[in-house]
C-alpha cells in the first residue's frame, strides 16, 4: 500500500518557523515531482511549493517566495517543506502531494492526509 504521511505542524507565533516532513512508503520504484499544497478555511487549495525528480527546478507561489524551502532525499522517499517568518495568513492544512511509481507505466498522483499548521498573530 503506497501512502505518503506528513508531520512536523502545529501551533505558531508569527515570525516563527516549522518545518514540515513528507515520507513516502509502500513498493516505491522513483519518485517524481513532489508538492506541498494548503488549504485554509473556506479557500480553495493552492499549490504552495513543488519539486522536480532530481530537485533542481523548484516552484513558489508567490506569497511564500523567499520564506519557504523546499527540498527532498529522493533516497529516504522524504520531502521537506521549512517555513520561515510565518505569518497567520500562512494557517492552513498543508497536504504533501508526490507522483509516485509503482512500475513501468505506473505513475500515479497520491496525497497526503494532511497537517495543521496555525499561526497566531
Amino acid at each position: 500500500q503506497v501512502q505518503l504521511v506528513e508531520s512536523g505542524g502545529g501551533l505558531v507565533q508569527a515570525g516563527g518557523s516549522l518545518r514540515l516532513s513528507c515520507a513516502a512508503s509502500g513498493n516505491i520504484v522513483s519518485i517524481d515531482a513532489m508538492r506541498w499544497y494548503r488549504q485554509a478555511p473556506g479557500k480553495q487549495r493552492e499549490l504552495v511549493a513543488a519539486s522536480n525528480n532530481g530537485g533542481a527546478s523548484t516552484f513558489y507561489a508567490a506569497s511564500v517566495k523567499s520564506r519557504f524551502t523546499i527540498s527532498r532525499d529522493n533516497a529516504k522517499l522524504t520531502a521537506h517543506l521549512q517555513m520561515n517568518s510565518l505569518k497567520p495568513e500562512d494557517t492552513a492544512v498543508y497536504y504533501c502531494n508526490a507522483d509516485l511509481s509503482t512500475g513501468p507505466l505506473r505513475t500515479y498522483r497520491y496525497w497526503g492526509q494532511g497537517t495543521q499548521v496555525t499561526v497566531s498573530s
